[in-house]
């Protein structure tokens, strides 16, 4: 038979004829025939099969061999035995080398034939031995590829134990071998098909026996982290990941991280050829390995890393974007790192000159899924442009070509930033000693205590809550100057745009320490506030002065100059303005004084002759002293004869500078205001500035010298607010001195403070003409010359011209003796500094501020009513020529006390810890814990709906949006940043050496209500009875 058909394939008979003579053969199988016959026939169709000069050939030989192998089966289990299986696999067949693919096809087929017979089992481990010698030679796609499909139908043919581990690992090698340099898309495809079926080996392999998933990933590892710059593994390694389990993500990824052997140059390795597996067309979860290794990096603080894979990688992870079929996981990588890299925009501007055109091919290229993605990649553009604003040469043309696609709110893109930087990244991957101090989920960056310097922490943070100053510091141009404005305007930077979670400000605190301060010692935080704001003003004012003396065509200062305050004046006055209001801003006033600088008219009348002295003095901040018991109703008091001036009941406003009075006053005063008054209504914010501006008799001691009388007489003081300033600032003087003890004890009175007050501002019908030439001696002889009122600031070049607007309400009266008009200006509560402790000698200061959103410092729209031009029935007796709190009207959009909107109006800067708060437990503070009142008040002014009489502007100046950095400020920043990963990433590798003797404890952010915000522990409050339980010195 062997014969007929070898005379057959050698004839020239047509196809047909052949193919209907081999039918013949076939059916002759089921005849009995010898087993030399079988044997024979058996040599002759295998020659067929492996060495047919065509397919026709191969495909009879294959058909006969079938046949008679069915028919004849132990013939052929004697013909197609181990030592033959183990000559095709060593020495190959005839002319064909044993690494031909046509050789595994045979015995694959073969084996078919054979699977019941017992002799395959010895078959079986001959193969065993032979396919793991085979992939240690590292043997082609397509041969790899017809083994695997073998071994896949035949996984008795895989290594076991011990040497099934050393396969998966040799195979895994393998394939990072495979390269494809075809151009043609059917070999590519035939390329990606030949690598899915190694692949699919492997998943088999790993779901029969999961004990070799662990090894063969670790060999992933091991070939991918390879620094031979010699070896490039092939990117087909990816088709690996879509079978391994998600859910050994946590276990794989800390394992990598936290090992101690492996090197950062292997690490970084690793993560570049991992981000290049986004290619990969067919891979499944790769950018959800990628994301975990970054996360994991980023928990042990391994920045050095991340910052050199982003670097280096962005730009390709930017091309994928490109390729429909690998988009979508190359978006989701794109997004994470530039999400998290926010140190710096470096990262971002790689890919910003990409992106235009990557938007309109989305536009154009007609695929279904294109507009979704479209949003998606928009929605990241908007996050970074709002991350590092500042470059509109840059993103001109970027927001032409999305002008037209939907912007994220801005709260979302701060939440998006807040939760994706690598700092703020979840440390599951880290052991208890790895985990590290995280900004606070408020956003907010603390200050750190530099020792007893809580006093300047919290006056830092309520001026950088004051949004139109912090606005304007941060638009000023002072390139190059070594101003205090300068040191200033980068300390907003820092809390504005650090990664750290709390900044040390020892810089500034070098530079604005009043030189009586000792360091390290408690300070009034007022006093500092005050010395800072004339600092401020006076520092500006005399570059003023240098730069309208100099000629116009005059070069600029040096900036090298030694004198700090002549460093720079060519940008100091500039801000972030439109074109149109510059001409507005420079009216020769400082920036304080647009702030915060208000006026005030103090007049005497000599109740013998009616003759009225008066003059006008600016202030930055009122100091409202406690009125005695009686007074503690919301009307004004007129003190009689017998009665002390109210200026001794309110002590200095100077820590501990002030002379001791002598004299029942200073008595009554010490005596009076250390009890607290429980029987009767507590005293208002409102209550204390009416006793401020209250009328007040000067006679016996206190008695008048009249010019006009020229003698001593009984008179009556009158103090009125003629120019409102922007921001109000109110000081508790809550330290009285104690004459017999000699120290200065700390009023407690619990005060009430309103979200909203009117404060009654007189306008004057006529210019204002007082000045110091024309006031009489009251400023020498009144002991009202320094105390009543806040350091005042020197008048600047236009201090007697009057507002000509203010934003207030309409409603004006005229007073009892008819010469002011009273406008009743309505104020909106900021922030407030707290002090925690019983003396002013100790204790700690704490600040609340408002997370106010808007311009101008318009209140937010769900936390207070609109003001209304009517003050309602129960302000009826107020009268415009007093201040007043303006009632809560929950039906205005009030949120629920309890609503987590309400709750996140308000934030609680603690030094370095930021919370958030709500203002019920700002007014609830000191009923809760005693020894917590409220100090320094801050207080924005109020746009009235409907009556914008300045167009918006403040003070001339318009600020609708945070300006963007300066590139000396982003610089700075930038270097910082990375300073401050690099110093996580050098404490991690520290602590992680000790770990094994060592403990942590870690207490999460949360709530401070239920501890006094200033306490260090469960007792709490401040240096009179703290934690620490020390009492000569400040335990904070």
């Amino acid at each position: 038979m062997d014969k007929i058909l070898e005379g057959l394939i050698s004839s020239d008979h047509s196809v047909p004829v052949k193919r209907a003579i081999v039918k013949k053969v076939v059916e002759a199988a089921e005849k009995e025939v010898t087993e030399e016959q079988c044997q024979a026939l058996f040599t002759l169709t295998t020659r067929l099969t492996l060495l047919g000069e065509d397919a026709f050939q191969k495909q009879i030989g294959f058909q006969v061999l079938e046949a008679y192998a069915r028919y004849h089966r132990p013939e052929f289990e004697h013909f197609f035995n181990k030592d033959f299986v183990l000559s095709l696999l060593q020495q190959g067949y005839g002319q064909l080398y044993n690494r031909d693919p046509a050789i595994i096809d045979y015995i694959h087929c073969c084996l078919r034939l054979l699977i019941s017979c017992p002799s395959v089992l010895e078959t079986f481990s001959v193969i065993q031995v032979e396919v793991l010698r085979m992939v240690c030679e590292r043997p082609e796609p397509a041969l790899c590829a017809r083994l695997s499909t073998l071994l896949s139908d035949y996984m008795q043919c895989i290594p076991r134990d011990k040497s099934g581990i050393l396969f998966c690992q040799q195979l895994v090698r393998t394939i990072s071998y495979f390269h494809c340099f075809a151009s043609q898309e059917r070999e590519l495809r035939e390329y990606v098909g030949q690598v899915t079926k190694v692949s699919t080996l492997l998943q088999n392999i790993w779901k029969a026996d999961p004990a070799m998933l662990l090894p063969s990933l670790q060999e992933v590892f091991a070939i991918i982290s390879s620094t031979d710059p010699s070896y490039d593994p092939s990117i087909a390694l990816a088709s690996l990941v879509q079978h391994i389990p998600v859910q050994m993500i946590t276990v794989l990824i800390k394992s990598l991280t936290t090992d101690q052997n492996v090197k950062d140059a292997s690490m970084t390795k690793a993560l570049c050829r991992m981000i290049d597996w986004l290619s990969w067309p067919l891979a499944q979860h790769v950018d959800t390995w990628v994301i975990a290794l970054l996360k994991g990096l980023a928990a042990v603080q391994k920045f050095t890393i991340l910052i050199d894979v982003t670097l280096l990688k962005i730009e390709l992870v930017f091309s994928r974007l490109w390729y429909p079929i690998v988009r979508q996981g190359a978006l989701s990588v794109l997004s994470h790192m530039l999400l998290s890299f926010q140190h710096s925009p470096e990262a971002f501007h790689l890919v910003v000159p990409h992106i235009v055109h990557l938007v309109q091919s989305l536009r154009t290229d007609g695929l279904p899924t294109s507009k979704a993605f479209l949003l998606q990649f928009t929605e990241l553009i908007h996050c970074m442009m709002y991350q590092y604003s500042g470059f509109p040469d840059l993103y001109d043309y970027i927001l032409e070509a999305i002008k037209d696609l939907p912007k994220p709110a801005e709260e979302k893109i701060k939440l998006v930033l807040n939760q994706s930087a690598w700092t703020s990244q979840s440390n599951s991957f880290a052991s208890g000693l790895l985990k590290q101090a995280v900004k606070s989920e408020t956003g907010k960056t603390g200050l750190i205590n530099l020792g007893n310097t809580c006093f300047m922490n919290s006056i830092i943070q309520t001026l950088f809550m004051a949004t139109d100053f912090r606005r304007h510091v941060l638009s000023l141009h002072l390139n190059g100057s070594n101003t205090l404005m300068k040191k200033l305007q980068l300390l907003f930077a820092f809390l504005a745009h650090t990664q750290r979670a709390a900044y040390a400000p020892k810089n500034f605190l070098e530079a604005s320490r009043p030189p009586w301060f000792n360091a390290g010692s408690q300070q009034d935080c007022s006093e500092y506030l005050r010395f800072l704001l004339d600092r401020l003003h006076e520092e500006e004012k005399t570059l003023q002065v240098l730069e309208s003396a100099k000629p116009k065509d005059a070069s600029p200062v040096d900036v090298n100059s030694k004198d700090p305050t002549i460093s720079t004046v060519e940008e100091n006055k500039e801000s972030y303005l439109t074109h149109t209001e510059s001409k507005a801003v420079n009216d020769g006033r400082t920036l304080i004084e647009k702030m915060f600088g208000g006026k005030l008219i103090t007049g005497i009348r000599c109740m013998q002759c009616n003759c009225i002295s008066e003059k006008e003095e600016p202030f930055t901040d009122l100091s409202l002293a406690f009125c005695p018991s009686a007074s503690s109703h919301n009307s004004p008091k007129v003190q009689g004869p017998a009665e002390e001036p109210k200026v001794l009941c309110q002590g200095s406003v100077n820590g501990g500078s002030e002379a001791p009075e002598s004299g029942p006053a200073s008595s009554l005063a010490s005596n009076v205001h250390h009890e607290l008054r429980t029987n009767e209504t507590p005293l208002s914010v409102p209550d204390l500035v009416n006793y401020f501006l209250a009328p007040e008799i000067l006679d016996e001691d206190n008695a008048y010298f009249c010019e006009k009388c020229s003698s001593l007489q009984r008179a009556e003081r009158t103090m009125k607010v003629v120019s409102a300033p922007e921001y109000l600032i109110l000081t508790l003087l809550r330290f009285s001195y104690d004459a017999k003890c000699h120290i200065r004890r700390k009023i407690l009175d619990n005060v009430t403070i309103p979200a909203v007050l009117r404060l009654p501002a007189h306008a004057p019908s006529t210019p204002s003409h007082w000045s110091s030439a024309t006031s009489s001696p009251l400023q020498v002889d009144s002991p009202e010359s320094s105390e009543n009122l806040a350091k005042k600031l020197k008048p600047s070049q236009k201090d007697e011209e009057d507002e000509k607007e203010v934003r207030i309400d309409e409603a004006e009266e005229t007073n009892r003796e008819g010469e002011m008009p009273v406008q009743s200006v309505p104020y909106v509560l900021s922030s407030l500094v707290m002090h925690s402790g019983l003396s002013s000698e100790s204790g700690h200061y704490y600040t609340y501020g408002r997370n106010i959103s808007g311009a101008d410092g318009t209140q937010h729209p769900a936390n207070h009513s609109p003001i209304k031009d009517d003050l309602g029935t129960g302000q009826a007796d107020c009268g415009l020529c007093t201040c007043s709190a303006l009632p809560a009207q929950p039906n205005q959009g009030d949120t629920p006390p309890n609503s987590v909107q309400e709750a996140k109006d308000w934030l609680l800067f603690n030094d370095s810890r930021v919370t958030f708060a709500s203002f019920q437990s700002v007014q609830n503070i000191t009923n809760r814990f005693p020894k917590d009142t409220a100090y320094v008040l801050m207080y924005r002014k109020q746009e009235v709906p409907g009556q914008n009489l300045n167009g918006g502007l403040v003070n001339g100046m318009r600020l609708t949006a945070e300006p963007p950095l300066q590139k000396e400020l982003l610089d700075a920043i930038i270097k910082d940043n990375k300073l401050y990963l690099q110093e996580q990433e050098l404490n991690a590798r520290t602590q992680a050496l000790q770990a094994s003797s060592s403990s942590c404890s870690f207490r999460p952010n949360g709530s401070d209500d239920n501890n006094p915000p200033g306490s260090c522990g469960p007792s709490g409050g401040g240096g009179g009875g703290g934690g620490f339980n020390t009492i000569s010195r400040l335990v904070f």
